[in-house]
């Protein structure tokens, strides 16, 4: 074997060793944020259409919380709300980025509303663009009534039932005094639920968004100015900050993470509500909604 081949050959043995040692010594020098910041990506997660369910978009947020060549999350949200308890289990998962050091950026479309709003208030940051339509905070429930369409066509729904109230809220017959008391007791119970979350996420007191929580809606510069809203900003405007703020550099590579069969699953049902919004209560299973609709 001639001596440049062997020469080659020792040369690649010994390339990894090199590889680490020159690590080794980026990560010792002043260029070591450089090194770290080549390798972190920003996470996106897409809150588009009403909010009927919270397991993907939970699975996301974790992933990317818990990856550490993620050092941020763009939170794009463009949702009227939707269910309550799936409104709250995102607020919930948002709001534990509080605890990292990885900070969660809202950026807001054209409507981030009712539930919309929630999921976004526990951000390090929330961008809007002017109008932006947001807030919402309130509790709505719908109840259908068929008594007078069943009498028309001969149809008599009997009901056998044991507990006084067990069939409150029936769409063949009205709502009794007593339970109309429990429904709006429920009602109100879930708005302070609501409340209460906005001023935790927000830090903000009590006292001052339940004087704007009467389900009114606002724009995005109206928002700011009642502390709802953090600055005004697009989706280009709230990614280079998020890319500021983490470390992660103005050329960070920003990533989704979608499961293939499960997300086209949901974007048909999202679609299909867009569509068809009298549909959502078909996909929703709660009664009570942090919902926004026109």
């Amino acid at each position: 074997m001639k001596t440049f081949q062997r020469l080659i050959i020792i040369l690649l043995i010994l390339l990894p060793v090199i590889t680490g040692i020159v690590i080794l010594s980026l990560k010792g020098s002043g260029n070591s944020n450089f090194l770290s910041s080549s390798f972190k990506k920003i996470g996106l997660v897409r809150i588009e259409g009403p909010i009927y369910q919270s397991r993907s978009i939970i699975e996301q947020l974790r992933s990317f919380r818990q990856d550490k060549t993620i050092s941020g999350v763009l939170l794009r949200v463009d949702s009227p709300g939707g269910g309550t308890a799936p409104s709250q289990e995102i607020f919930n998962e948002v709001y534990r980025y509080k605890s990292t050091k990885k900070p969660i950026v809202v950026s807001m479309g054209n409507t981030a509303a009712s539930g919309g709003y929630y999921v976004s208030c526990p951000a390090r940051k929330i961008f809007a663009t002017p109008g932006t339509i947001t807030g919402s905070i309130g509790v709505i429930f719908t109840v259908p009534l068929y008594k007078d369409l069943a009498e028309k066509i001969g149809i008599q729904m009997r009901i056998l039932k044991a507990g006084e109230l067990k069939d409150m809220g029936s769409p063949y017959r009205a709502i009794s005094d007593q339970e109309y008391h429990v429904f709006d007791s429920l009602l109100k119970d879930i708005h302070n639920q609501f409340i209460d979350d906005v001023a935790k996420g927000r830090d903000l007191s009590r006292d001052s968004v339940a004087l704007i929580a009467d389900g009114s809606i606002f724009t995005g510069k109206k928002a700011v100015s009642i502390n709802l809203v953090d600055t005004l900003g697009s989706y280009d405007d709230a990614l280079d900050y998020l890319r500021k703020i983490s470390g992660a550099g103005p050329s960070a590579k920003v990533v989704e993470r979608h499961k293939g069969s499960a997300a086209f699953r949901e974007w048909l049902v999202e679609e299909i509500i867009n569509i068809f919004p009298q549909t959502y209560t078909l996909f929703s299973n709660s009664s009570f909604h942090y919902l926004f609709s026109l």
